[in-house]
C-alpha cells in the first residue's frame, strides 16, 4: 500500500525514504564471513564485487578504471569527458584541482568546450582493453547518436547511456530523439542505461532489451538537482520501486532478468549494503571512490552536470583523500565512517544477516528508522 501524506488541500504525496533512513536487519542465522560472495554476473561478465565506478573524470581516469577492474570491479569511463577531449588533460585536472571555489565553475564549463575527439574515445578504450579487463564507457542520450559507432568498433564489453533522468520515451521538436528500443536491438554490445527513478520509467527502459537500468539520479554529492530545477526522489524508495520493476518486468519476459544497479546517494560502506538489501544487484560509486589517492580529481569531486554549458546542476566539491584504492576497497579502515573496506564491510553485513551471496541478500529484513 503505498503512504501519502497532505501537503496542502490540493495536493497529496507519497512518502519516499532515503538510504538513512533504512536499516538492515540481521536475522537468526549468522555465517562466516569468509563463507560469503560478492560476486556478480553483468551479461557474459564476472565480477568479483558488485561495484561499477562513476564516469566522472574526478573519478575514473583510464589508470583508474583499470586499477578497478584488476580489484574487480568495473571503471567506466566518460567518454564526454576530459580524456577524450585532450591528449593529455593532467594539467587540466591539476589546474581544476588548485582553483578557488568561486572560479571552479567557469573554468569547468571552459575546459570542455573542447571538442570530442573520436580517435581518442578509440584510445583510451583500447588502453584498458590492452590491460585485460572489462571494458565499460559511457555517454550521454543527447552524444550515443554522434559516437555510438566509434566507442562499439573500439571494442567495448559494456556501453552504459547515462543521464540525469533518461527516459524510453523521450519527446522533442527541434530533433530526432534517440530511439532506445531499436539502438540497443541493434547492438551486440550489453547495453546499461539511466537513470531512472520511478517503477514506471524503469519498466519502459528494460522493454528497451537494456542489460542493466541505473537507479537514481546519480551526482550524487556533486549534484545541485533539487535547489537549481527542483527535482529529486529519495534512493531506498528509488531502488526499492525499480527493484519491483525487474521482478515484474521478470514475469512479462518470461524469464529475462535486468540488473539494477544504484547510481547516487551512495558513498558509504553502509549505504552499499542498504542499497542492495532493498533490492539492487550493484551499485555505481561517484564520491566514495573520488576520494582515493590515485582519483584524477585529486580531492575534488565533479559529475557531467557541474559542466553544462547553460544550466549547471552541481558543482565542484571537496571530498578529500581518504586512502588507496585497495585500501577504500579492502581496507583496512582506521576508522568507522564507512569509507575504507567497502567490500569488508558488504561482507561483513552479509554475513550478520546468514546470506551467502548477494541476491539472497536481496531478502534481508529492512526497517524505517523513525526521525
Amino acid at each position: 500500500m503505498v503512504h501519502e501524506v497532505e501537503i496542502g488541500r490540493g495536493k497529496r504525496a507519497r512518502v519516499a525514504y532515503t538510504l538513512d533512513r533504512v536499516a538492515v536487519v540481521p536475522s537468526r542465522r549468522t555465517r562466516d564471513a569468509k563463507d560469503v560472495s560478492t560476486g556478480w554476473q553483468v551479461d557474459a561478465y564476472y565480477l568479483d564485487i558488485p561495484i561499477m565506478s562513476a564516469p566522472m573524470d574526478s573519478v575514473t581516469s583510464p589508470e583508474t578504471a583499470i586499477a578497478i577492474g584488476r580489484f574487480g570491479g568495473v571503471g567506466v569511463l566518460d567518454l564526454e569527458g576530459l580524456w577524450t577531449r585532450y591528449d593529455d588533460p593532467t594539467a587540466i585536472l591539476e589546474e581544476l584541482a588548485e582553483l578557488a571555489p568561486d572560479k571552479a565553475g567557469v573554468r569547468l564549463q571552459e575546459v570542455y568546450r573542447e571538442p570530442i575527439k573520436p580517435e581518442l574515445i578509440t584510445a583510451r578504450l583500447a588502453q584498458i582493453r590492452d590491460a585485460g579487463v572489462t571494458v565499460a564507457g559511457a555517454l550521454s542520450p543527447q552524444r550515443t547518436q554522434e559516437h555510438w559507432r566509434t566507442v562499439v568498433e573500439a571494442g567495448v564489453d559494456l556501453f552504459v547511456i547515462r543521464g540525469t533522468t533518461v527516459s524510453a520515451e523521450h519527446v522533442s521538436s527541434n530533433r530526432e530523439p534517440l530511439n532506445l528500443k531499436r539502438f540497443i536491438y541493434e547492438l551486440d554490445v550489453p547495453v546499461i542505461v539511466g537513470g531512472a527513478v520511478t517503477y514506471t520509467a524503469a519498466l519502459h527502459l528494460m522493454r528497451t532489451g537494456a542489460a542493466g537500468v541505473l537507479a537514481g539520479y546519480g551526482g550524487g554529492a556533486s549534484s545541485a538537482n533539487r535547489r537549481t530545477i527542483g527535482v529529486a526522489s529519495p534512493m531506498a524508495t528509488i531502488v526499492a520501486d525499480i527493484a519491483a520493476a525487474r521482478r515484474d518486468y521478470l514475469d512479462e519476459s518470461s524469464g529475462r532478468y535486468v540488473h539494477v544497479i544504484a547510481d547516487g546517494s551512495v558513498s558509504s560502506s553502509g549505504d552499499i549494503v542498504k542499497a542492495l538489501a532493498c533490492g539492487a544487484d550493484g551499485v555505481m560509486l561517484g564520491t566514495a571512490l573520488a576520494r582515493a589517492d590515485e582519483a584524477p580529481g585529486r580531492g575534488w569531486h565533479w559529475g557531467a552536470e557541474a559542466r553544462h554549458p547553460n544550466l549547471p546542476r552541481g558543482e565542484r566539491v571537496w571530498v578529500g583523500s581518504e586512502g588507496t584504492l585497495e585500501s577504500i576497497f579492502f581496507g583496512p579502515a582506521h576508522n568507522a565512517r564507512g569509507v575504507l573496506n567497502l567490500v569488508g564491510a558488504l561482507k561483513h553485513a552479509m554475513a550478520s544477516s546468514g546470506y551467502s551471496d548477494l541476491k539472497e541478500f536481496q531478502r534481508v529484513e529492512i526497517v524505517v528508522q523513525p526521525d
